[in-house]
């Protein structure tokens, strides 16, 4: 079952002030509702400005500093 709006909201709320602060959160926001962002377009020039390799050597890292940790019950 798909999670409402509003519990989506909250999550991405909670991840921007965790990773930036509540004043940084709030200012981002504000950015993207000003100058429409379009995210799919950032993402493309974003993605398209790295090589395959940066692109693995920093998932790599990324997976290093925040190990999966699953809520699933193992049988």
């Amino acid at each position: 079952m798909m999670e409402s709006m509003t519990a989506i909201m909250n999550k991405g709320m909670k991840c921007l002030i965790e990773q930036m602060g509540i004043i940084e959160a709030e200012q981002f926001i504000s950015i993207i509702i000003r100058e429409k962002f379009d995210y799919t377009k950032w993402q493309r020039e974003y993605f398209d400005a790295k090589t395959p390799e940066t692109i693995s050597e920093e998932a790599s890292q990324f997976e290093k500093s925040h190990p999966f940790k699953s809520d699933a019950i193992r049988l």
